[in-house]
């Protein structure tokens, strides 16, 4: 009966992780639509699509760590609600500042749900082998959803209008909020003292300056504010780090990092982010710029990275049944590596282009499954259950850092290499795409077949940068071979 009910309050967990994962992949199809219809600037349209994910960053900290003090469940219910009410409120915005701030206030409510989630899980199964399996099926639930997310905006924007794409969340935070204080048990830490709150203003600030810092750098000629505020982030990173490390309670328990598997699952986990992310950022431009495919087609073609990291996810617990989690979670980065090297022989056009790409990325992705899936359950599960959630933020900030930072690199080399191969008489291929208008047919046709030829150039060292990344990782995570986690007696109230 105990492992029943476990088995179906993680199925409560799922359906909010896959739809809300979908939520926020689905704006980026939704994003020309709403700016339309809302009038939003270039600058409102920014804002509209990074407030969101700046409020996650900089506030999962903060909930992974309160969710410990006053209770899992009870953060989980009233970030769930929270979520339901702002998801209906962004739906309905009636111009571009309302919607922003509700994707923000949408952010922190967001916050507290992968956490509590993957705290929760780490708390109901007892039982190793069950909190893998538990573990991976979240896992997969997260990359299915962000997969999935532009196909379902596709089918949304084609028959209603662009708020529905919020509203598809509803339904599954009513569903949490109806059944999870009968499936969900509680958790929280017996030794919860005083929320520190000047280091949540520390956290928050570094964060939100470092996020903000390596995402513009990528998109602004004029790199001075960005590298400012990436600057002052570390900076308050760091008095935030001294401030934690002279604390009886703090925030967050940096002495984690002590623990060398620990530090090597998290290092992985941001190095992997980077790489994938970068590969994404190059692919998904290729797909709609080289290959001249829509956006909704593009979506979908792309849908393989997220579905590979999904079977990858699935298949690592089986794997890890039959050989070390190290070996397995290095076997997956080396497949990974491989992936990557296809994208080497991607050509700017042409029969074999797609079917090369798509294959690459699928690759790719099908090898960080074991360590999203396995490593984050080392994560977690290397900590007493109380600090479960400061655990599970340390993951989730881990790989949303990640992301932003391969956003900004891989974008940075590619971009150099796209100028080299250009000769410096064109900065991008959208600018390009843009001057070729301007141009007599024949000089247009050549302009953009030099500046396809130079981007694909990019899409080759970034190939090259990812394959470099997910080998060296292997090697590090078999050098310090992660241990599978020590069984602590669980605080439960």
């Amino acid at each position: 009966m105990r492992v029943n009910r476990a088995w179906l309050g993680l199925g409560v967990l799922m359906l909010p992780t896959l739809l809300v994962a979908m939520d926020a992949t689905a704006l980026l199809l939704a994003l020309p639509w709403l700016s339309a219809d809302l009038r939003a600037t270039n600058v409102e349209q920014l804002w509209i699509s990074d407030s969101y994910g700046f409020m996650v960053a900089g506030m999962v900290i903060t909930m992974g760590t309160l969710g410990d003090r006053i209770g899992r469940r009870r953060l989980l219910m009233i970030g769930a609600a929270a979520f339901a009410v702002l998801s209906v409120v962004a739906a309905f915005a009636a111009g571009p500042l309302m919607l922003i701030v509700a994707r923000a206030l949408l952010g922190v409510a967001g916050a507290t749900l992968a956490p509590s989630t993957l705290a929760l899980i780490t708390n109901m199964f007892r039982d190793g082998r069950q909190r893998g399996r538990a573990i991976a099926i979240w896992a997969t639930c997260q990359f299915t959803g962000g997969a999935l997310g532009p196909v379902l905006a596709g089918f949304l924007l084609q028959h209603f209008w662009w708020g529905s794409v919020f509203l598809v969340a509803v339904p599954a935070m009513a569903l949490l909020l109806l059944t999870g204080p009968v499936l969900l048990p509680e958790f929280r830490s017996d030794q919860a003292g005083r929320l520190d709150l000047a280091g949540v203003g520390l956290s928050l600030a570094s964060v939100l300056l470092m996020v903000y810092g390596v995402k513009q750098l990528a998109v602004e000629s004029a790199p001075v504010v960005p590298a400012m505020a990436l600057v002052v982030g570390v900076a308050l990173g760091w008095l935030f780090v001294r401030r934690q490390l002279r604390l009886e309670a703090p925030l967050l328990d940096l002495r984690l990092f002590r623990n060398r598997p620990f530090t090597a699952v998290i290092v992985a986990l941001v190095f992997a982010g980077i790489a994938m992310a970068g590969t994404g950022l190059l692919v998904t431009q290729y797909l709609q710029s080289v290959l001249g495919l829509s956006p909704f087609a593009s979506a979908v073609l792309f849908a393989p990275m997220g579905l590979g990291v999904a079977v990858g996810t699935m298949a690592a617990p089986a794997l890890a049944r039959r050989m070390r989690q190290p070996t397995v979670i290095a076997g997956g980065l080396v497949a990974s590596a491989l992936g990557s090297l296809l994208l080497i022989g991607v050509g700017a056009g042409g029969a074999g282009a797609l079917p090369l790409v798509m294959i690459g990325i699928a690759v790719q992705a099908l090898g960080t499954g074991p360590l999203f899936a396995l490593g984050t359950g080392l994560v977690v599960g290397s900590v007493p259950p109380q600090r479960a959630g400061s655990a599970a933020s340390m993951s989730e900030t881990g790989n949303y850092f990640g992301g932003s930072l391969g956003f900004a690199l891989l974008g940075v080399v590619a971009a150099v290499v796209y100028r080299g191969r250009m000769g410096g008489t064109s900065d991008s291929l959208a600018g390009a795409v843009a001057a070729a208008r301007h141009l007599p047919a024949d000089q247009g046709a050549e302009l953009l077949h030099a500046a396809r030829e130079a981007f694909t150039a990019g899409v080759h060292v970034t190939g090259v940068v990812a394959a470099v990344i997910f080998a060296g990782l292997a090697v590090l995570v078999l050098a310090l071979r992660p241990a599978t986690r020590p069984e602590y007696a669980e605080t439960r109230s």
